[in-house]
């Protein structure tokens, strides 16, 4: 069995004394494991980094084994990533949110959004809302995105400002402001075709929108928790926002 696909390096384990078992997101293989010999060498540290784009060769004798990985560096970001609270925070949310994907299943759109992502995380309230419209799309990928079309009350597709935390649907001014204190806030920026830049107020509401839908639905099933550097995002966001009021 071989084939050979760009990849995201998303995670790395020691194994043994030189090798090491790498994690990478591929558009067509899904998420996948295989061994690099040789990973601790001082040729292959720098390129084993989480972040970094790879072109990986995957070869094993039956499908089913972990098998061994040929790597070749593609595009650097770990260094750049590892400059700024947001690159650092990104990285590990997105390496974190990958792993809730099934193992070898392919999810092409999530692989590009990534990389995306990844590239874009320049400032700490641009880089969190990319997150958050990230979220969105692995709630869609896994199977419980939300509907933001129309609202559920009246089929109006204009004012939507709100989500039914039990439909998942969106809901207008109107018809939810009644239920305001029942209902999760839908930024403006998370709808299809919004325009403009959020504000610190409208990132937060849309972390605090997707990660109820995610704790939900996905993490809180399995038992497990979101990234610890999500917390650490937010925290950090709101820290800013409350710095930037006074």
């Amino acid at each position: 069995m071989e084939w050979v696909s760009e990849a995201l390096l998303i995670g790395l384990r020691p194994h043994g004394e030189t090798s090491a078992v790498i994690e990478v997101m591929t558009p067509g293989h899904g998420r996948h494991l295989g061994l690099v010999k040789g990973a601790r060498s001082r040729r292959l540290q720098p390129v084993l980094q989480a972040g970094n784009s790879l072109t990986v060769t995957w070869r094993a004798r039956l499908e089913t084994h972990l098998g061994l990985f040929v790597v070749e560096l593609e595009r650097a970001r770990a260094a750049r990533l590892m400059e700024s609270a947001a690159g650092v925070f990104g990285v590990q949310i997105v390496a974190g949110h990958l792993r809730l994907l099934a193992e070898r299943e392919a999810h092409a759109g999530l692989y590009r959004a990534a990389e995306t992502l990844l590239d874009h995380l320049d400032g700490l309230l641009q880089s969190a809302a990319l997150v958050a419209r990230f979220e969105l799309m692995l709630l869609d990928e896994l199977g419980f995105g939300l509907d933001l079309s129309s609202c559920a009350a009246t089929g109006r597709s204009d004012d939507l400002c709100f989500v039914s935390p039990k439909s998942a649907r969106a809901v207008c001014r109107e018809a939810g402001a009644p239920y305001a204190d029942r209902l999760l806030a839908l930024p403006a920026f998370l709808l299809p075709g919004a325009e403009g830049a959020p504000d610190a107020a409208d990132v937060a509401a849309a972390l605090k929108l997707t990660g109820f839908f995610l704790d939900r639905h996905v993490v809180g099933p399995r038992a497990v928790d979101l990234p610890p550097a999500r917390a650490q995002l937010v925290a950090k966001l709101e820290a800013e926002q409350r710095a930037g009021s006074s």
